[in-house]
């Protein structure tokens, strides 16, 4: 893969921080961490890199401010560890750029802001002038008022959909671990470390461990599956010890050790990048073997012709997921057709519609315009 983008090739830089760095492991904000990430990433402007941060800790921090030892598991008290530790979290990056005359600005999301167009286009334009201004954002997810049905459900998710929000050239992911492994290196000795690979590979989901630990949601699996998404932007991934000494100046030179997820291909465009990072889908579409190779083959529109089975309860507009005949996710997009009305004439060519309908609003049942392959 020496073909690859590298990392000292990037200067447009999302870097998250996780909760076992930022609060040493549930015993409160590690300032002197933090002033060392800090001292760093101005160091990193200082040479022309333009830097995004994500950053975890705000309910590990919360949870310390309230003397809670465990993290909680109803909504309402995480939401409220969220306010409380917000202010900690952010008070200690603010305080610590301005040692180096660097201003930041607290951004919150949700996912309601990122699944609607206008939303979506206005939060980038939002942290496109921050970057313009010099400005630091740092982002969270605006857990105070998320539910469970519309949160990202955890920041590593979260800075993938960031960086393809900027169209970012690398995702940095600092954690507690040396990077990816064959296996969990805390219970088996033998994990080798895994050190370049493709984002994207069905291997590495096998490998990676879903724990996130007590304090964080995330996972190694978590960050391996945020690469893929980061990937559709032509974001390169890079998984690395955050308590490396100098490690983000070591990623900038190249010359570190930890994990590199490389993109697979061409990077898609802006609105097919907003389509395939949308979380939140209300139906799903079966297609078959010929449907799948001219979606595949041809970059065509969805037509009802093609599809087998419809899934869920779904309205003409709303996003809905295309499953190949072996049951992968091959594609997802916007439908033209509710799933009462797609139920009715899938299976069907498109001059038809209008006599099973009693109209036609569209000849696709999903337009390629409005469609993005994963496959």
């Amino acid at each position: 893969m020496t073909d690859q983008l590298k990392t000292s090739e990037c200067k447009r830089w999302v870097i998250k921080i996780g909760s076992s760095l930022l609060t040493n492991d549930g015993r409160g904000l590690d300032v002197a961490a933090i002033q060392g990430w800090v001292d760093q990433m101005v160091a990193l402007k200082r040479t022309g890199v333009e830097l995004l941060l994500v950053s975890s800790g705000a309910v590990a921090e919360g949870m310390t401010r309230l003397g809670w030892s465990e993290r909680p598991h109803a909504l309402h008290q995480l939401q409220a560890a969220a306010a409380v530790g917000q202010m900690g979290l952010i008070q200690a990056y603010e305080s610590r750029f301005q040692q180096h005359k660097l201003h930041t600005a607290q951004v919150l999301l949700t996912h309601d802001d990122l699944a609607d167009r206008q939303r979506y286009l206005n939060a980038r334009s939002t942290l496109q002038t921050l970057l313009d201004l010099n400005v630091i954002p740092v982002v969270n997810e605006n857990d105070t008022v998320t539910t469970e049905e519309i949160r990202f459900g955890d920041n590593d998710t979260l800075a993938a959909l960031v960086a393809n929000l900027i169209e970012a050239e690398l995702l940095v992911f600092l954690t507690d671990q040396q990077g990816m492994f064959s296996s969990d290196p805390r219970t088996d000795p033998g994990a080798e470390l895994i050190q370049e690979a493709q984002a994207g590979e069905k291997r590495l989901e096998t490998m990676a461990s879903g724990s996130g630990g007590a304090l964080g949601r995330g996972g190694m699996l978590t960050k391996v599956r945020a690469a893929t998404r980061a990937a559709r932007s032509g974001t390169l991934t890079v998984i690395a010890s955050g308590r490396d000494e100098n490690i983000l100046q070591r990623i900038a030179a190249d010359d570190f050790r930890g994990t590199r997820l490389y993109p697979a291909r061409e990077p898609l465009a802006a609105r097919k990048q907003w389509l395939a990072g949308q979380l939140q889908v209300r139906g799903s579409l079966s297609l078959d073997p010929g449907a799948m190779q001219v979606l595949q083959d041809a970059g065509s529109s969805l037509l009802p012709v093609g599809v087998t089975r419809v899934e869920g309860e779904f309205e003409r507009g709303d996003l809905v997921v295309c499953f190949g005949p072996g049951g992968e996710e091959v594609a997802r997009g916007l439908v033209n057709y509710s799933a009462a009305e797609s139920r009715r004439i899938i299976g069907h060519v498109s001059k038809r519609i209008e006599s099973i309908l009693g109209y036609v609003d569209e000849p696709e049942l999903i337009h390629r315009d409005n469609l993005v392959l994963l496959t």
